[in-house]
C-alpha cells in the first residue's frame, strides 16, 4: 500500500510540473549558449519543446527576441534543434535572443498533402500559431527584460505559414516578420508589422499570397527573390547560400 501511494504522489508531481527541464550547451566559436526546455500548455494538453539561443556576453545582447518556426519535418521531433542551427546560432552570436519552437511531435497527424491546402493545412497552422502565443507568454514571464515591442518572427516554409497566421490573429504583438519562402498563407497587407520575405528559385507561392506591385509600395513590404532552392533554406544550404541568408536576415533585422 505504501509503495502504491508513493507511485501516485510521484505521478501527481510530474503532472503538476511545468516541464521546464533545461539542458545547456555552449559553442565556444560563436560565443552563444543554448538551453533546451519542454513547456506544457495545460489548456491544450500540449507539450512544446523549445530551444533558446542567446549571447554569452551580456553586454553584447541587444535584448531583442526572435521566435523561429521550422519547416515541415514529418514529425521527426528534432528539427527545432538541428535543422537551422546555421541561422539560430549566428543570430544569437549577434546579440539576439532566439527561441526556436518544435511545432511537431511524433504523435501528431501528418501535414495534409491533398485537397485545397489553404484549408486542409489550416489546423496545423492554427496549432503553430497557438504554440507561438504560448511560448511568447512564457518567455515574457521568465525574461521580462527583453524588448518585446521589437519582437520578430522568422519562419521557413510551413513554419512561415504559421507565423503569417499568427500575425493575422495577433497583429500588434510582432514588430517584424521575416519569411523564408512561405507559400500558402496570404501575407497581411499592412505596414505593421514590417514584412520581409525571401523567395526560393524553384517553388512559387500560391495565388494572392504575395502582394502585387502596388501593395508592395503602399505597405513597404520587401519581397526578395533568391537563387536558392526551397529545401536549401535549412542546414542543407551550402556555405554561399548560408552566408547570403544570414546577411539578408541580419539586414532586415537592422532596418
Amino acid at each position: 500500500m505504501k509503495n502504491i501511494l508513493i507511485i501516485i504522489l510521484s505521478l501527481m508531481m510530474i503532472q503538476c510540473s511545468t516541464n521546464k527541464r533545461a539542458i545547456s550547451s555552449e559553442n565556444k566559436n560563436l560565443k552563444f549558449k543554448l538551453d533546451t526546455l519542454s513547456l506544457f500548455d495545460q489548456n491544450r494538453n500540449r507539450r512544446i519543446p523549445i530551444a533558446i539561443y542567446q549571447s554569452k556576453n551580456l553586454k553584447r545582447s541587444n535584448k531583442i527576441p526572435i521566435i523561429f518556426s521550422h519547416g515541415y519535418g514529418e514529425n521527426n521531433g528534432s528539427d527545432y534543434l538541428k535543422a537551422y542551427t546555421y541561422l539560430t546560432e549566428f543570430l544569437a552570436s549577434k546579440g539576439y535572443f532566439v527561441v526556436s519552437i518544435q511545432h511537431e511531435l511524433k504523435t501528431d497527424e501528418f501535414l495534409a498533402m491533398t485537397g485545397k491546402l489553404q484549408e486542409t493545412r489550416k489546423p496545423n497552422w492554427e496549432r503553430g500559431a497557438q504554440n507561438i502565443l504560448y511560448v511568447l507568454q512564457e518567455i515574457k514571464k521568465d525574461y521580462p527584460q527583453l524588448k518585446y515591442n521589437e519582437l520578430t518572427l522568422i519562419g521557413h516554409s510551413n513554419g512561415a505559414d504559421m507565423s503569417v497566421l499568427f500575425v493575422h490573429q495577433y497583429p500588434r504583438l510582432a514588430n517584424k516578420i521575416i519569411l523564408m519562402d512561405n507559400r500558402r498563407m496570404e501575407l497581411p497587407r499592412t505596414s505593421i508589422p514590417k514584412i520581409f520575405t525571401l523567395r526560393s528559385k524553384d517553388y512559387p507561392a500560391d495565388e494572392n499570397v504575395l502582394p502585387n506591385n502596388e501593395e508592395l509600395k503602399k505597405y513597404n513590404i520587401t519581397v526578395q527573390f533568391t537563387n536558392i532552392d526551397h529545401s536549401n533554406m535549412d542546414n542543407d544550404a551550402n556555405e554561399t547560400e548560408r552566408n547570403y541568408l544570414k546577411m539578408k536576415i541580419l539586414e532586415y533585422l537592422n532596418k
